[in-house]
């Protein structure tokens, strides 16, 4: 229990389902002391109190657990570090995938509870006794692409009462006809860790900012930046760029080069690309059968392809999801200490899209159906010279 709405309402559902229910709020702040400010910020003083306030409401035992030592080492830590290594992540993901679904899970089953249950707007349905991931029945709320990490294990003690609930709006007149205090709290967003949104300047504390060069896409200097390591690939804003590019467009963020500590400018258009490659791939649920034998046959030699699948692919929480030809494929990986061979999931997009940088997450779906997901190592406007060849 967050503290939010959606956490509340889900928490009374399961115990309407005739769950034996227990709240549990996470302590994840190592600052106790932090206070809320509007929609910025989360698991603060404000909350506990609020989702404190709405167990009580519906009769349910509540306790704060403390998990801020893992949330440090495996969300905030990699935070910073994935943008030491000029890659973009996502520690909502990360979240998911190390805290509330692997930490807070495991405790729980360990006191002998069946599931974890959270106000995620998003659907488990069980086919041929496994669980699949599913959107939720509203776009504009489905939460589905953070969830892409969970596997099948994690699926399978997993609830989700509000993922048929068809708005927003219905979620707080239900909070409001059971009393909760909390049906007209804000939504929270941006980074719960960086309330003030400042993930700049909050960077330059953890990581040590040197001033570079900023280039074009032809290696021409264009001036100085502050610190490499704090952009990311899209990025319009904050370029500090003395002088206007020869057609008086503005310029973005086309790559960051963390050895050389240089930022790379070009215009929108060449943030256009077709084809991506994944990395870390996971699975919701049982991979699909064009898949499965391919993993089941590891390692494979350099070069070995999958059957490709027709799927969509989303970048981004709220992004548009866009249809694309999807294969696995054995590739070198330049990053182990011993020669060695990685399962890469690649993404040929049937259009263009901007903004794709190294370290988001890649969704794969099939319909509503989440597939699995791959953390972004490359992104490229070109496309391979011969799809059929993965086919």
């Amino acid at each position: 229990m967050s503290g939010g709405v959606d956490s509340a309402v889900a928490a009374a559902r399961a115990v309407d389902a005739g769950h034996d229910v227990t709240g549990v709020h996470l302590a994840l702040n190592r600052m106790p002391g932090t206070l809320r400010t509007g929609s910025r910020g989360c698991c603060t003083v404000e909350d506990s109190n609020d989702a404190w306030r709405a167990a009580e409401k519906l009769g349910i035992p509540f306790y704060v657990w403390d998990f801020s030592e893992r949330f440090k080492e495996d969300v905030v830590d990699d935070f910073v570090a994935e943008y030491a290594a000029g890659r973009t992540p996502n520690p909502c993901l990360r979240c998911n995938e190390k805290i509330k679904f692997a930490a807070l899970l495991e405790k729980a089953m360990a006191l002998g509870f069946d599931a974890v249950c959270t106000g995620h707007y998003a659907n488990v349905v069980t086919v041929d006794g496994h669980p699949q991931l599913h959107r939720a029945a509203e776009d504009a709320k489905d939460q589905s692409y953070v969830l892409g990490v969970l596997d099948e294990q994690q699926l399978n003690h997993c609830l989700f009462p509000l993922g048929d609930t068809p708005s927003k709006a219905q979620i707080r007149e239900e909070a409001a006809r059971r009393g909760l205090s909390v049906a007209s709290k804000p939504d929270s967003h941006d980074i719960c860790f960086i309330p003030d949104g400042d993930t700049r300047g909050w960077l330059s504390e953890r990581i040590d900012l040197e001033p570079g060069r900023i280039l074009d896409d032809q290696g021409n200097d264009l001036g100085q930046h502050d610190g490499a390591l704090a952009y990311t690939v899209g990025q319009r804003k904050g370029l500090k760029i003395g002088r206007p590019a020869p057609d008086g467009k503005p310029r973005f963020v086309l790559e960051i080069r963390p050895k050389t500590n240089e930022v790379v400018v070009g215009a929108k258009e060449q943030l256009a690309v077709r084809t991506i490659r994944g990395i870390r791939a996971s699975w919701a649920g049982q991979p699909v059968p064009a898949f499965e034998q391919f993993l089941a046959e590891q390692p494979q030699p350099a070069a070995a392809t999958s059957s490709s699948i027709r799927v969509e692919v989303q970048v981004r929480a709220h992004g548009e999801s866009l249809p694309a030809t999807a294969w696995l494929e054995s590739a070198v990986d330049d990053d182990a200490t011993e020669p060695t061979t990685r399962v890469e999931l690649v993404m040929v997009l049937d259009d263009s899209l901007k903004g794709v940088a190294p370290g988001q997450s890649a969704v794969v779906y099939d319909g509503t159906r989440v597939l699995g997901q791959a953390k972004i190592n490359t992104a490229r406007a070109g496309v391979p010279a011969d799809l059929g060849s993965s086919a």
